[in-house]
């Protein structure tokens, strides 16, 4: 940690720690960061002013994007299991975004351990929405309960799980060892229970006027500061921006995925952090904050348009076949599952797998599913709409786009 830079902070303060370093068995003294409690929004510069103004905007575009339909939730079982991918990611939990996808129509007991770590955000996350849009408050008890699920059967789950931290912790050291570590927390005990209520109060009740984008930037840098978990504070407090977005009403559906944009910009993220802590200085954090915001709910909105287009061909398809039933039902699942089974589609519309096997032999006749894959050819995708969820940010197929069926595969025709 850079001492004599944090030493004259004016938002916080370094304390003594000491105490036995368990992984080494060694005594340990160091110094650690405890920061203020947050109070009321920072001046800014007109040029943070403008990129926070741009991430509203951005907001509200994708928030249009998914109104498009009666069900926008439909949307939310391809960006959250991206978004889960890509936090586990950044926190060095890494599952395939594929098998990430293809989880509902993968055997449990065929799944790796990374995956399984990467569905417990899913879980955690699709119960802190539910939370919220019910109108529970962002307290510590919720957060609590993310974190029981997201280290559920890790080995992280402890007996620190889905509690607030009661040990020394540190980040980013490369040998291990507290002293060398990038950055300290403030010390577990009554201080840091009381800091993280104070956050999470200040999040609902936020003294004076405040901006929702400068108060979610606020929030999760006090909360990354703090540190208040001994495993999961990455991915529980980017999954904070969204609820705390939600309750401040600029997000209406849980569907933005900030992961990817930061995960991309790592070094800068924690830097941008670490002048906070050090300088007070909140313009170039709110600034990088309000940029991520903007550009990921820009990709997750031209995402949304895509699959909505793909999905309008794919009913055309059906129409000019003259198909209907139960291939239309598995039709409309698609953008909610991309990969499928006949044992899904058979229990989600309540047909026996007789009935739904030809359906699904007649998608892929129209090109609009292939397969089979998996070890036991039991997958088929949907891969117009696959593509627009795993496609790289900025690489995403335009809505107009022809589908993979309709590219001709003659030579002499192109």
């Amino acid at each position: 940690m850079e001492i004599e830079r944090s030493a004259h902070s004016p938002i916080g303060s370094l304390v003594p720690i000491s105490g036995i370093d368990g992984r080494f068995n060694r005594p340990f003294e160091h110094v650690a960061f405890v920061t203020d409690p947050l109070g009321q929004e920072p001046t800014l510069a007109g040029e943070t002013w403008h990129a926070v103004a741009a991430a509203s905007r951005a907001l509200a575009r994708l928030d249009q994007a998914s109104r498009q339909v009666p069900n926008p939730r439909m949307f939310l079982r391809p960006t959250l299991r991206r978004e889960a991918q890509s936090t586990s990611a950044l926190e060095g939990t890494f599952a395939p975004l594929e098998q990430v996808l293809a989880s509902d129509a993968t055997d449990a007991p065929s799944r790796s351990k990374e995956l399984a770590e990467v569905l417990n955000y899913v879980e955690a996350a699709t119960l802190a929405y539910d939370a919220i849009e019910q109108g529970r408050p962002l307290n510590v008890g919720l957060l609590e309960t993310v974190h029981r699920i997201l280290v559920r059967g890790t080995d992280a789950d402890t007996d620190q799980a889905g509690r607030i931290r009661t040990t020394q912790v540190s980040i980013g050291s490369p040998t291990g060892a507290i002293e060398d570590a990038r950055f300290v927390p403030m010390p577990a005990g009554t201080s840091l229970n009381v800091a993280v209520q104070d956050l999470t109060n200040w999040v609902r009740t936020a003294p004076g006027p405040r901006d929702p984008i400068v108060a979610a930037a606020m929030a999760h840098y006090q909360f990354e500061t703090l540190h208040p978990f001994n495993d999961g504070n990455g991915r529980i407090g980017r999954l904070m921006m969204v609820l705390q977005l939600m309750g401040d009403g600029l997000v209406t559906e849980p569907l933005l995925s900030v992961s990817p944009w930061f995960e991309a910009r790592r070094t800068q993220y924690q830097d941008h952090l670490a002048t906070v802590s050090a300088e007070g200085k909140w313009d170039q954090w709110i600034r990088f904050f309000a940029e991520g915001v903007t550009s990921s709910a820009d990709d997750v909105a031209r995402r949304v348009d895509r699959m909505l287009a793909v999905q309008s061909r794919y009913v055309q398809i059906l129409q000019d076949a003259n198909a209907r039933g139960v291939i239309r039902d598995i039709v409309d699942a698609l953008i909610s599952d991309q990969v499928i089974t006949v044992a899904m589609m058979s229990e989600r519309f309540g047909k026996t797998p007789q009935a739904v096997s030809p359906a699904i032999a007649k998608l892929i006749e129209l090109g609009i599913l292939s397969g089979p894959y998996g070890n036991y050819g039991r997958q088929y995708i949907a891969d117009d709409i696959f593509l627009a969820v795993t496609s790289p940010v900025g690489r995403v197929p335009d809505r107009d786009t022809p589908l993979r069926s309709e590219v001709p595969t003659n030579p002499s025709a192109l």
